[in-house]
């Protein structure tokens, strides 16, 4: 797409579907964020006694902040979608929605689910539901994307908000074990997202992001996924070390963080970009998987 379609397609009229706004909404990460949202409320103490309504309207409010923080980030990415094959018929590339109007839908959700949640729940849940998203749109999106390669390691931190929010919706305060479960995702990050950059690279160079595979290359990215996964493993099995968790949970995540590793090591050993597939896709079910495990004990 040259530069002159994708300045057409940004100033055109459009005619926005339904369609259209839920995909601002990344749908596909929302998903990550409410079941890990929802896992940290499950363990948090005094969950049974949460009449179920406020239950869901904490995970409502969780949902729809992660989604207004995706339709900004949209916004202000825009530009570099249009240029990426995996991301150039997102609405706004394509001219569906118009950039006022996506960066307006992302604010007023913002807003109305942070004072939603401070409302019917508690206003630690709401403080930090606030944090994830100002950290995602600011340090992330304007601050890090574009600058450095260490940008999914620090910027990753807000994806890992959800369960210290699922917990704090229930009991009002943070604890360790919901600060264990925000340490899993920070770690799990790096290497889900670069195994992404691997088979995405050429996506990232056109758009002139500094992705790690982009700037030390293939190898060397490689490397520090394997070194985010043996740090990720141990970690995992602090829960049951701590006795937050049962002998049943460490055995699941050791069983699961091996599987990483073997995962991480194949890549590592071969140039076939289906391996680094294989891996981002199973570091999905990896984190579903292992937060299903925290949830059982």
């Amino acid at each position: 797409m040259n530069e002159a379609a994708i300045s057409q397609n940004l100033t055109t009229d459009s005619e926005a579907t339904v369609s259209d706004f839920y995909a601002l909404l990344k749908p596909k990460v929302m998903s990550l964020v409410i079941f890990t949202g929802f896992a940290g409320m499950w363990v948090a103490p005094g969950m049974a006694g949460t009449h179920p309504f406020l239950l869901a309207v904490a995970m409502l409010c969780l949902a729809v902040n992660a989604g207004a923080a995706g339709a900004i980030n949209m916004w202000y990415e825009r530009d570099i979608d249009a240029l990426m094959k995996r991301t150039q018929n997102r609405p706004l590339p394509l001219g569906h929605v118009q950039p006022d109007t996506a960066l307006s839908f992302g604010i007023i959700l913002s807003v109305f689910s942070v004072m939603m949640m401070g409302m019917a729940l508690n206003w630690v849940a709401a403080g930090l539901l606030a944090s994830a998203n100002l950290f995602y749109v600011f340090v992330y999106t304007i601050w890090l994307k574009r600058r450095t390669p260490q940008n999914i390691v620090i910027g990753g931190a807000a994806g890992a908000f959800p369960p210290m929010i699922g917990w704090a919706a229930v009991t009002g305060d943070i604890t360790l074990y919901p600060l264990i479960l925000f340490a899993i995702i920070f770690m799990w990050t790096p290497p889900h997202f670069w195994a992404l950059s691997l088979f995405a690279n050429e996506d990232y160079k056109r758009a002139k992001i500094p992705m790690m595979s982009v700037t030390a290359g293939a190898r060397s990215t490689k490397i520090q996924m394997l070194v985010y996964c043996l740090l990720l493993v141990p970690l995992t099995l602090s829960p049951t070390i701590l006795g937050f968790a049962s002998i049943g949970y460490s055995v699941i995540a050791a069983v699961l963080g091996l599987l990483f590793i073997l995962s991480c090591i194949r890549v590592l050993r071969s140039d076939d970009l289906k391996h680094a597939k294989i891996m981002f896709g199973y570091s999905v079910f990896y984190l579903f998987a292992l937060f299903l495990a925290v949830m059982l004990g």
